[in-house]
């Protein structure tokens, strides 16, 4: 079949078969690529929306970004639940399969050594929201009206100090929590806080990692964050995953520069 090469990630060779209804990219489903004892899962894609200057243009499109990242992580959610994938940024696309086949050999020494540390293990996403105060407004403003100016200031300090208060307890117990679940992982990434403008979630983000965990140690650290919900009024605890360890296969997560002419 004609097209390019869109990659999702590298693997080491594995004997489960994937979904026999998986479909990729583009709705292409997606293939096995064995090169030097490692596996490329690939699938083909069409050149007038996946070469350079159309998939520019495309990752100005929300809608068709937001089906092509849900398509390329259904392959990625498929692959881990039969091996530890190494997963490679959305876009990431080549000519051919020589071209493919270069760049395996040119990062196979990193690819065997990330692939080394990851094999068996998942990631775990934690996240900490601070709730904002009952009594007040998302502006932080008194909810009651003031009888006067002097009772508008004494109100409004008020709420300044109780938001400074609110804001370092929350900050507390997401470094309480991040010490703790740290100390249950292989290894952990503090990620910015979510924008909630951006997210639309409610609350301020004050947590927001990436827990590296062995498959066989999942239980039990469920079991450790799902202790610490509800644990501090106004505090909200997220827990989302298994996922595959995009925060620690040392690929770039910005966005594809498009074609690898190789």
């Amino acid at each position: 079949m004609s097209g390019l090469r869109y990659v999702y990630a590298i693997c080491r060779p594995f004997g489960a078969p994937l979904q026999s209804q998986l479909t990729g990219v583009a709705g292409d489903p997606p293939r096995l690529l064995n090169h030097h004892g490692l596996v490329a899962v690939v699938s083909h894609v069409p050149e007038r929306d996946f070469a350079e200057k159309p998939l520019h243009a495309h990752l100005e499109d929300l809608d068709w970004l937001t089906a092509t990242a849900r398509a390329h992580q259904g392959v990625i959610d498929a692959l881990t639940v039969v091996t530890t994938p190494l997963p490679l940024r959305l876009g990431t696309v080549f000519r051919d399969d020589s071209g493919l086949r270069t760049m395996i050999e040119e990062r196979e020494d990193d690819f065997r050594r990330t692939l080394d540390r990851l094999a068996g293990r998942v990631e775990w996403g934690v996240k900490v929201y601070a709730e904002p105060e009952p009594q007040t407004s998302e502006s932080g403003r008194p909810a009651e009206k003031a009888a006067s100016g002097r009772d508008y200031l004494r109100q409004r300090r008020q709420s300044v100090r109780a938001h400074e208060d609110r804001w370092q307890q929350a900050e507390q117990f997401a470094s309480r929590l991040h010490e703790t679940l740290s100390v249950y992982s292989e290894d952990s990434r503090l990620h910015a806080p979510q924008n909630p403008a951006l997210s639309g979630v409610s609350g301020q983000n004050v947590l927001n990692a990436a827990y590296l965990v062995p498959r066989s140690d999942s239980e039990e650290f469920v079991e450790l964050v799902d202790r610490t919900k509800g644990e501090v009024p106004g505090m909200r605890v997220e827990l989302t995953g298994p996922w595959a360890a995009y925060s620690f296969s040392g690929e770039p997560t910005g966005e594809s520069t498009g074609e690898e002419d190789r």
